[in-house]
């Protein structure tokens, strides 16, 4: 074998892992928009205010933009019985609920879970779901990762309450409503 085509073959192999890695990085979530560290009280609202749905109160506590789009997540308060959001699935995220008290109803896909403080559900991209306090409100915590549009359908809809639970307002948001939740009073 000649020198040339040894230096080739060994050029080459070093730069097979090189493009790979270049591949994977490109890939990557984007990095935050800022790296200030942002505390948000108890109660408190990263945004400065609380948002209501009607049948509970919201707040921001990660927004998009602290994580370069790749994480929201919100604190629902005062979830009561009966309500919550429509059937629904999300077609780029996941979105992980954590109760912190209260019991909750879930039902992911097929399957009907009822949850109490300190257990957690995930719901998987494209996987149809919907939740609802039972007996008394309710108290979680909701992650979407990535973050998508999660937030402004949230801002857009305490302006527009009446219609945050129709296909029409879902569907701008890359979420497909699926139904009326199976938790809401007859």
């Amino acid at each position: 074998m000649s020198i040339e085509r040894r230096s080739f073959l060994k050029s080459a192999a070093l730069a097979a892992p090189a493009a790979a890695l270049g591949d994977l990085m490109a890939q990557a979530p984007a990095p935050p928009a800022t790296t200030a560290v942002h505390v948000v009280g108890e109660g408190q609202d990263r945004l400065g205010h609380i948002h209501s749905l009607g049948f509970s109160s919201l707040a921001f506590k990660v927004t998009s933009a602290d994580t370069g789009g790749n994480l929201f997540i919100i604190e629902h308060r005062n979830l009561m019985p009966a309500t919550g959001p429509a059937l629904h699935l999300h077609y780029f995220q996941e979105e992980w609920f954590y109760v912190m008290e209260g019991e909750v109803a879930f039902q992911v896909g097929d399957r009907r879970v009822k949850l109490g403080a300190g257990e957690s559900v995930l719901g998987p991209r494209r996987v149809p779901h919907t939740f609802s306090a039972i007996g008394s409100p309710a108290h979680l915590l909701i992650a979407f990762a990535p973050a998508d549009k999660m937030e402004q359908y949230f801002l857009d809809a305490v302006k527009h309450p009446s219609r945050a639970a129709t296909a029409e307002f879902m569907n701008r948001y890359e979420m497909k409503w699926m139904g009326p939740s199976p938790f809401w009073k007859a």
